[in-house]
């Protein structure tokens, strides 16, 4: 079984809470961000349960049309319609004595929410095609990013379903609440994508690209850290790594930014505030002073050139036209004004 990994506060408490729902024998709900390890956690919870050594059968409803999703679940008999040759079992009757995780629950059409609910109350429900009652002993672990109790008022999802799948409801913190476990997932992932590749020396990452990878918001939370990682050791075969590319599909903007890409004349930027990074407030009649005009024109330009190459340092140094090293110590001289916007 795959672990969870982290050390923070956040992430700590979240496990406890996997370990004390665990062993108690009813539906559990798990919800969280895309990416934030939803199946891991819905896995911990079966294995640290008694019906451990029962079956783990998952089904991502996402994956499937409402048309299907009643088949998965129930299964059908021979000549159930046209095509069913042979009968098929369900996802519950596989999962019978073990756990049956429902990945994307609030994706469930209505209809097949109402025999769902009746297999969570009696443990009943008939195949399709079938009026033969069968009984399984499942438990449900659900997982789904959506706003349960809203789509509940908008009548997409049956309240007592939502009742009776609700006794315990854990939420899986996304990556940006986590802290220094950026850094400790960071280098779980590097390690493993050098051994992958055969490397024998294992790569470590800068200060500078610490940092930004601390600042980051990671909307796609730890699949993206994974997709970051493991593309920027690939790309290196430097044993620390200066540069990591958040968005692969700005990879063609590697070259030196051409004409049309330099960077405005003063002429052209936008008014600078009234209140600079460091500076004091004044009123409107005050000047603006050269220290404060010198420090609100070099956090701008830094910050339009970030953002003009999706805060890929080095490519921000060759727009403004300066030295990595320059850049640096601009960099670290702001520091507090470049974060990330957040999503």
């Amino acid at each position: 079984m795959r672990e969870p990994l982290g050390q923070s506060d956040v992430f700590l408490a979240f496990v406890e809470q996997l370990s004390r729902v665990a062993p108690v024998d009813r539906p559990v709900l798990v919800v969280g961000e895309r990416g934030t390890g939803k199946e891991l956690a819905a896995t911990k919870i079966h294995y640290l349960s008694r019906r451990w050594e029962s079956p783990l059968v998952a089904l991502n409803c996402a994956a499937l049309s409402p048309s299907l999703i009643e088949d998965e679940l129930f299964g059908h008999d021979r000549g159930a319609f046209t095509g069913a040759a042979v009968e098929r079992l369900g996802r519950f009757e596989a999962a019978d004595g073990g756990t049956l995780f429902l990945d994307e629950i609030g994706l469930i059409p209505i209809e097949t929410q109402e025999k769902i609910l009746r297999v969570v109350e009696s443990g009943q429900f008939e195949r399709v095609g079938s009026s033969e009652a069968r009984t399984v002993d499942v438990r449900i672990v659900g997982a789904t990013n959506a706003d349960l109790p809203a789509l509940v008022r908008q009548g997409r999802f049956k309240a007592d379903l939502l009742d009776r799948l609700a006794f315990e409801v854990v939420r899986v913190p996304p990556l940006r609440e986590r802290g220094d476990d950026i850094l400790l997932l960071t280098r779980h992932f590097a390690v493993q994508m050098a051994r992958e590749l055969g490397r024998e020396t294992l790569p470590t990452f800068s200060e500078e690209v610490e940092h930004v990878l601390l600042c980051h918001a990671w909307p796609g939370n730890v699949r993206e850290l994974k997709n970051v990682i493991e593309r920027a050791v690939y790309r290196s075969d430097a044993a620390i790594i200066h540069d990591v590319e958040f968005d692969p599909f700005a990879a063609g903007a590697h070259s030196l930014p051409g004409p049309q890409e330099a960077v405005p004349p003063l002429a052209n930027l936008p008014e600078m505030p009234r209140t600079a990074v460091g500076a004091r407030a004044e009123s409107d009649t005050d000047p603006f002073t050269l220290p404060e005009a010198i420090t609100a024109l070099e956090v701008r330009m830094l910050q339009q050139a970030l953002a003009a190459t999706h805060y890929h340092q080095k490519r921000a140094a060759e727009r403004l036209g300066i030295t990595y090293h320059q850049f640096r110590g601009l960099y670290r001289k702001h520091a507090a004004a470049l974060l990330p916007p957040q999503p």
